[in-house]
């Protein structure tokens, strides 16, 4: 069973010595994912050029976001890796043939907002889905650095997929693949600006920056019970809320209307609708005032329309991946419940809390 945990890691400092330790912490992970990425170049582009197109996007991030590249530097310095070939495999924007991706990353999120709980606490549940060999690698980083608020998340090492911080924010979301991509601000890096906000509004102010190269659909909310959805392209973005029933859901593809024509996936948004409509129909089931934590990872451990479901699991196409984590953030509390594997196995949750 406790195999079954995801470890969690503790760093502190500078952003530059974050970075070596989180290197020397996932030397073996971020190795390996260097190494797969530059197996997998898009077609018709060499490694040399692969590096070239990383070099602008760094270029372009340097003096925007000095802190990053300081940590980044760090990271791979304590891995023992070259900094630009870490740089390119820690974003995602160059690793596709342009307008012809299909989504990666799937990713289910249901929010109850606090009319909609039991004890009038929001509460914000999410399922990630990735290939079944990334499941192993997850690891939780409560990172710490002087002056900005103290953040936790779950991903690999160091990268993030879903996030909270000190000042009561909580950051989970959904990749989109957006079809107006360009040189800027990665998401990948865009979301962990984001996570070292002090408000609500500096987080979104972050999610909707002019310069980003791209956009996930970013779920937002803070402890007061605010949430904003940002479902963003690289140009454009829309921004909606809970529904009059305090419930909000969004999977991977674009349900704005401003936003449908971004979509650059139009075959896998389909599939991603199945999850998306089954969300909506399970929180709508659900008695006004009566959601709960644990009746929340109920709702995330839903089988209804497989293989595209809330819980996935590996079948259908082998790419379509696995549920690898899911979590369940109190965003009143702080408090974050969350675990390896699919939310319907019988493991226990683990749990994390700021302290106030």
């Amino acid at each position: 069973m406790n195999g079954h945990l995801i470890p969690i890691y503790r760093v502190s400092g500078t952003h530059r010595e974050v970075g070596l330790q989180l290197g020397d912490l996932g030397a073996e992970q971020i190795a390996g994912e260097i190494a797969e990425s530059f197996a997998e170049l898009p077609a018709g582009r060499t490694r040399g050029e692969q590096l070239a197109l990383a070099a602008e996007y760094r270029a372009f991030t340097e003096p925007r976001l000095p802190w990053l590249i300081e940590e980044f530097d760090g990271v791979a310095e304590g891995a023992g890796v070259d900094p630009l070939e870490f740089f390119a495999a820690s974003m995602e924007e160059i690793w596709y043939e342009p307008h012809a991706k299909q989504t990666q990353g799937r990713c289910s999120d249901l929010v109850a907002g606090r009319a909609a709980t039991a004890d009038g606490h929001l509460i914000v549940g999410h399922t990630n889905d990735l290939r079944p060999a990334a499941e192993p690698l997850i690891t939780a980083i409560e990172k710490t650095v002087p002056g900005e608020p103290v953040t936790f998340q779950l991903g690999g090492v160091p990268w993030l997929s879903v996030g909270w911080n000190s000042a009561g924010l909580s950051l989970t979301g959904n990749e989109l693949s957006p079809n107006d991509e360009r040189v800027g601000i990665s998401r990948s890096h865009q979301v962990l600006e984001m996570l070292r906000a002090g408000s609500l509004d500096e987080m979104v102010a972050a999610a909707v920056r002019p310069d980003r190269a791209s956009s996930y659909n970013n779920v937002l909310a803070d402890s007061d019970g605010h949430v904003v959805n940002v479902e963003g392209s690289a140009t454009d973005q829309e921004l909606t809320g809970l529904d009059e029933s305090g419930h909000l859901v969004h999977t991977n593809h674009y349900v704005c209307d401003r936003m449908v024509d971004f979509e650059g996936d139009p075959a896998y948004a389909k599939r991603s609708a199945v999850r998306y409509r089954r969300g909506r129909e399970l929180l709508k089931a659900q008695a006004p005032g009566s959601i709960t934590t644990d009746g929340m990872r109920k709702l995330l451990a839903d089988h209804a329309g497989r293989p595209d479901s809330i819980c996935r699991h590996a079948e259908g196409e082998p790419a379509d991946g696995k549920t690898v984590f899911w979590s369940i953030a109190d965003v009143t509390d702080g408090r974050i419940l969350f675990g390896r594997g699919n939310p319907c196995e019988d493991t226990p949750a683990q749990e994390y809390a700021f302290t106030h």
